[in-house]
């Protein structure tokens, strides 16, 4: 864990080295050569599944499929607790997260690759801290710039050396889900100064912050969200275009520098 002065806290030095951990989708798991699988239980329950060992290139990195193996789990009875405690007790102090989302930025083609730097949190009953436990101490974090710089660089220059096209910068609206939102709801996320919207970066991100773990998202834009296009959201579209988007998701994270 990493301690001392909030500026090492939140990620704002470049690390020698990092202990990464990938959450994804569960078919982003095909990306990755398997090394191992680890099944861990913690205070909080149960991770969505086991822990499973990949390799980047030349190097060793976590895998978590946040949603279950095979996928099962709805965005707002994830556990995200017991997933990001599970990787704390293995020593991870950075994750990338992988998210699909919806574009309300017109200009988000399906198939963008997006690095947020904002969140707007829309979410409700869903257990977003570690402090609500009694066994934790109260605390306060500092949230105000809820991604890691240090992962949001590492990024950025992994898009840039594998030629692979990453709009840096963009604020995620999460919402509760499992449906997907009308289209005045989207218009609301737009006024609000949203061009992203998803339903899984909170209470993960924050969790994150609260372990002392580095944290940042790579967004796959799946579809134009509700009303942006004149076309109706289809969910064999949003599947098709994923399964072509992950190879340049693999190719960004394949290029990160440890």
């Amino acid at each position: 864990m990493a301690t001392g002065a909030s500026w090492m806290k939140y990620g704002l030095w470049k690390k020698a080295d990092m202990n990464l951990a990938i959450i994804g989708g569960t078919g982003a798991l095909n990306l990755f050569e398997v090394a191992e699988q680890r099944t861990l239980s913690t205070h909080y329950g149960e991770p969505s599944a086991p822990l499973v060992r990949i390799r980047l290139g030349d190097k060793p990195a976590w895998f978590l499929a946040r949603h279950g193996q095979p996928h099962r789990i709805p965005p707002h009875r994830v556990n995200y607790r017991a997933n990001i405690q599970a990787l704390h007790d293995l020593g991870v102090d950075s994750v990338v997260a992988i998210n699909a989302v919806g574009g309300i930025d017109p200009d988000l083609a399906p198939g963008a690759l997006v690095v947020p730097d904002q969140l707007v949190d829309y979410t409700w009953g869903r257990v977003h801290s570690f402090s609500d436990d009694a066994n934790d101490p109260l605390e306060h974090i500092e949230f105000g710039q809820p991604y890691s710089h240090a992962i949001r660089r590492a990024l950025l220059d992994a898009a840039a050396a594998a030629k692979v096209p990453v709009k840096d910068g963009g604020c995620y609206a999460v919402t509760q889900g499992p449906r997907l939102e009308t289209e005045a709801e989207i218009r609301r996320l737009g006024a609000d100064g949203c061009t992203l919207v998803g339903m899984t970066a909170m209470p993960e991100a924050a969790l994150a912050r609260e372990r002392a773990i580095d944290y940042g998202m790579l967004c796959v834009v799946a579809n134009p969200a509700a009303g942006v296009s004149d076309d109706p959201i289809s969910i064999d579209e949003i599947h098709a275009v994923l399964d072509q988007a992950m190879s340049k998701v693999a190719r960004v994270l394949m290029s990160m520098k440890a």
